[in-house]
């Protein structure tokens, strides 16, 4: 099996690498997420994986393009179903590297997420497997989610915060938003 496994960052990845190391798979990374933003942020996820995979000797491969206006472009007229979307860009995207790369396998790292949808991820890759003509490894890796983050923050990798699109962030501050609101208008009216 010669695999492309896609990286959405560096401390997801040490799980699953360390998995399919495990069970004798060799994994080549692939990065390719144009759903990060803003720029600092995707730069900080980018960077931090090229070390961590040249610390482990993991081949990388990636396509780096910073996508803000075409992923805003692609999800605005339904925020609420952008995953659906991101999924399978990113998904299609590494099929076809892999297809016209020599890899037999692809696979990726939003499964070790407990947080992400595994049977849209899982639709995805295996619309995109039968799209580009290479088989679709799926692998429910979130059973290692904690141990996976807790080897993370021992190598020091930049943990981030929310899953990568600038509306994920919206979501992960939006309890403070509503409280910040309140205390807005009692102060104001």
């Amino acid at each position: 099996m010669k695999l492309l496994l896609h990286i959405c960052c560096a401390p997801c990845s040490v799980y699953c690498i360390d998995t399919l190391r495990a069970e004798g798979i060799e994994p080549s990374g692939f990065w390719y997420n144009p759903n990060v933003h803003p720029y600092q942020e995707y730069k900080a996820r980018r960077d931090t994986l090229v070390d961590y995979a040249a610390a482990i000797a993991l081949p990388l491969y990636g396509e780096d393009e910073y996508g803000l206006r075409p992923f805003v472009q692609a999800v605005a007229g339904d925020l609420d179903h952008r995953c659906g979307y991101c999924y399978a860009v990113r998904m299609d995207r590494t099929a076809r590297f892999a297809a016209e790369n020599g890899f037999t396998h692809f696979a990726t790292t939003l499964l070790v997420s407990p947080y992400q949808n595994h049977e849209g991820i899982r639709a995805a890759g295996e619309r995109a497997a039968e799209k580009w003509g290479v088989e679709y490894l799926y692998r429910d890796f979130s059973p290692g989610f904690r141990e996976g983050q807790a080897k993370a923050r021992e190598l020091g990798l930049y943990r981030q915060k929310y899953c990568g699109c600038v509306f994920s962030e919206e979501e992960r501050y939006a309890k403070q938003i509503q409280r910040d609101r309140e205390n807005f208008r009692q102060k104001v009216m």
